[in-house]
């Protein structure tokens, strides 16, 4: 099937170059230039990756984002004319995959759009069973552990993606702020001490007879699977 991206933007020059490279590339599209509309077409038929701009009329793009990352995980590429740092900070905190600043050049786009989808289409046939009962979704930020849903934060779910995927290791705190909080440099050591005991409390009240995340004094934690006890 073709994949079909959404583009919200309200520009329509900009959004006529958009459709023509994307089509040319080999994927459907489908243009609003509002940002209700968008959302609207983001929770009734979701396509498979939306480019979103910031500003729009209706509704601003940030907003739209975190609406539709309520019901739908698909991935979402934010497409913006402010170029601050904390403007970035807050696309990406709400749940944007990427952030593209204008002036841009279409193929940029396209080449983004590619390399996004191919992230989430890999993390979705890698979404398997870590141990015998822990499995992570990383295109929706899902975790199950046997069949039950965690109901973890982003924040949580980056942490514990990191620790799965080195069974055994341990991290240093530092290393921890490093890969899974890379994206925020106001995060300290105590947050990384926070999150983990969150996750332990979620964990543990699935399955309360194993410790998932064991506390290495002095250097860091690691993470044990079911089938390693």
């Amino acid at each position: 099937m073709t994949p079909r991206v959404l583009i919200v933007e309200d520009e329509p020059d900009i959004a006529s170059v958009l459709q023509d490279y994307l089509r040319v590339a080999g994927y459907d599209t489908e243009h609003v230039a509002d940002g209700r509309a968008g959302l609207e077409r983001l929770l009734q038929d979701p396509p498979e990756l939306t480019l979103l701009d910031v500003m729009l009329p209706g509704m601003d793009g940030v907003t739209v984002l975190r609406e539709a990352r309520v019901h739908m995980h698909r991935p979402i590429i934010l497409l913006t004319a402010r170029i601050e740092e904390v403007d970035r900070l807050v696309g990406l905190d709400a749940g944007a995959d990427d952030y593209i600043c204008k002036p841009f050049s279409p193929r940029e786009v396209v080449a983004r759009v590619r390399a996004v989808l191919r992230r989430t289409q890999a993390g979705a046939a890698e979404a398997a069973p870590v141990g015998r009962a822990l499995v992570l979704d990383e295109t929706r930020w899902q975790a199950t552990l046997d069949g039950a849903a965690l109901s973890l934060t982003r924040r949580e779910f980056h942490l514990l993606q990191v620790l799965v995927r080195s069974p055994g290791r341990i991290f240093s705190r530092g290393q921890l702020l490093d890969l899974a909080y890379d994206d925020d440099a106001d995060v300290t050591e105590r947050a990384v001490d926070s999150h983990v005991k969150n996750l332990r409390r979620k964990l543990a009240a699935a399955a309360p007879t194993h410790e998932w995340i064991r506390s290495v004094y002095g250097v860091g934690f690691a993470f044990e699977p079911a089938g390693a006890s």
